[in-house]
């Protein structure tokens, strides 16, 4: 069957089981919310400490599969792997991007400095090593490959490193600004080697580089196409760009002067955007997708059954929370201004909406205990996370009234929110309608496509945005970009500089102890300020056909599908 007609198929009857889905998860949780007067819910499923990256789809909820790489022996050579994708990725330029789905697609074709293996460690990639840190803090000095090729032909070497790493430091709009700490020079002694200085020690760098900062664009690319780079993108990777039709679909084909090409078994791979994750399911169990990322928490148990598909899970490393427009009224990147509406000016009144969710409750109701509640950006399974990190403020909508009282605001006290039009997106905003009524608020809900979300947050045309961020290993990648007073991803406007303090010291230190402490310390701030309300943590699920063999999803819930092929 065609996807043109699976579209026909499930768009009916899927717009039938929204409405229905929608009223009874609203239903479940009204139920929910009864019972906890009563007795406690039951917390979700645990997470597991399974890390073995077992290729089993029989794990529970709860039990890691990352997937396993494939064994060459047992793939055929060629083929088009079609992924369904959540959303359409933004911009393909690694300087500028700030989606999960962007980075699916760098994965296949822009190679960064490090990555990230099953454990969640960072690994050389570009690099041959780790960097090696003076013992003052302030240079790191990274070996390069040598023989490596970009796939317009030119020749990866310091150079351009250098080039890259400035551009990611001073291009207009940079999401990578922040993330790349106090950078003062970059020196390239010879072709294999950068050294990059800095003001102050910056602890977090080479995480950072395992991610969008470390990947390395052509220069000629970049001299040619400028800020225009993502009509066009030119890295180093197994699969170079091909075509892009907007909201519909991206190509990626195989790059023959890849270093390791031996290791690529597909011809191309192809990204369709299927915003809705039943007729996503419905294309994998078809055949016309072999992947599938984040398969709803409603479809993932009965796809676990079907013996045609895997499903893999981690525990994301990020979250999922609600924005507050606190000081974002000239767009992101402009002077912050102190935003002249209630939930804006009045900590109050967050705190007040915060604890009108009750997170337990969505978690078990709305997401069959898949996901874990979560109160904060630092993730349970990081090196850093404390008791401070997790503390949990309860959920307490009488308090919630009270401090509405307090503040001065008449209750039912309405609040508009920004969320993406997709079903699970529509199905959580609609509980969170009926959960925080109670708490005194009158939430409406602003479905908009997922493009325009992120154009509106970074305008500052929100008053409440509901939207996650996929985590990072480190925790300042989840947080300073975010509610850092120079963040490049701050669309919430908020500035403090208590936390500041907290996040640059944490930055500057190198005992891990004291940047436990420090992190603690800063969501201590957080859950008094409430900048970004913080409400579950989810369960990275993508299902995979068992006709295709080599797809891997780690803790930072990209699809690794660039050594990939189909069973012979």
């Amino acid at each position: 069957m065609t996807r043109r007609l699976l579209l026909k198929r499930f768009i009916s009857s899927g717009a039938r089981r929204r409405r229905g889905v929608l009223g009874a998860g609203v239903a479940l949780l009204a139920l929910g919310l009864v019972g906890t007067a009563c007795s406690p819910v039951e917390p979700a499923g645990d997470t597991g400490d399974d890390t073995s990256g077992s290729g089993e789809s029989s794990a529970g909820a709860g039990q890691d599969v990352f997937g396993e790489p494939a064994d060459a022996a047992q793939v055929k050579q060629g083929g088009t792997l079609t992924v369904a994708l959540s959303a359409d990725p933004d911009k393909l330029d690694p300087s500028l991007s700030r989606s999960l789905y962007s980075r699916y697609v760098f994965h296949t074709m822009c190679e960064k400095l490090y990555d990230l293996g099953p454990d969640a460690k960072v690994v050389p990639q570009l690099a041959t090593a780790l960097p090696t840190i003076a013992p003052d803090g302030l240079s790191l000095t990274i070996p390069l490959k040598e023989g490596v090729k970009f796939a317009d032909g030119g020749t990866f070497d310091a150079n351009a490193v250098k080039t890259s790493l400035n551009r990611h430091l001073t291009l207009a709009g940079s999401a990578r600004k922040s993330e790349l700490g106090p950078i003062t020079a970059i020196d390239t002694p010879d072709a294999k080697t950068v050294v990059i200085k800095l003001s102050k020690p910056f602890a977090p760098l080479t995480a950072a580089l395992a991610d969008r900062a470390g990947m390395v664009l052509s220069p000629a690319a970049v001299a040619k196409l400028g800020a225009n780079f993502s009509n066009a993108p030119v890295c180093v990777g197994p699969f170079k760009f091909a075509s892009r039709v907007a909201q519909n679909s991206i190509k990626v084909v195989k790059d023959p002067q890849y270093y390791d090409a031996a290791k690529v078994h597909l011809d191309a791979i192809e990204y369709r955007i299927i915003t809705d994750s039943s007729i996503r399911s419905a294309n994998l169990k078809s055949g016309d997708a072999q992947v599938a990322d984040s398969l709803s928490t409603q479809d993932a148990p009965t796809l676990q059954q079907d013996d045609t598909i895997s499903v893999l899970q981690s525990q994301s490393l990020g979250y999922q929370g609600l924005t507050i427009n606190i000081g974002n009224a000239n767009g992101i990147g402009n002077p912050q201004k102190q935003l002249d509406t209630p939930i804006a000016k009045d900590p109050k009144v967050r705190q007040a909406l915060a604890l009108s969710i009750d997170r337990e409750t969505l978690v078990k109701t709305l997401f069959n205990g898949l996901n874990t509640v979560a109160c904060g950006p630092v993730s349970p399974k990081s090196e850093f996370t404390s008791d401070a990190a997790q503390a949990c403020p309860p959920h307490d909508p009488a308090k919630a009234k009270q401090l509405l009282a307090d503040a001065g605001v008449t209750t039912p006290y309405k609040v508009e929110m920004i969320t993406s039009n997709n079903p699970d997106s529509l199905r959580l905003a609609q509980a969170l309608q009926g959960m925080v009524k109670e708490g005194g608020f009158d939430l409406v809900i602003k479905p908009v496509e997922y493009a325009a979300l992120l154009d509106q947050q970074d305008r500052g045309d929100f008053e409440l945005l509901q939207l996650g961020w996929s985590g990072r290993v480190d925790p300042d990648a989840n947080i300073f970009n975010f509610i850092g007073s120079t963040g490049s991803q701050n669309v919430s406007g908020y500035s403090n500089p208590d936390v500041d303090k907290l996040l640059t010291d944490a930055r500057q230190a190198t005992d891990q102890a004291q940047r436990v402490k420090l992190y603690g310390d800063v969501v201590t701030k957080l859950q008094e300020d409430d900048p970004i309300i913080y409400m579950y943590r989810q369960r990275n699920l993508t299902g995979v056909s068992k006709k295709l063999l080599g797809i891997q999803v780690f803790p930072d819930g990209v699809i690794r599908a660039a050594f990939a092929g189909f069973a012979k």
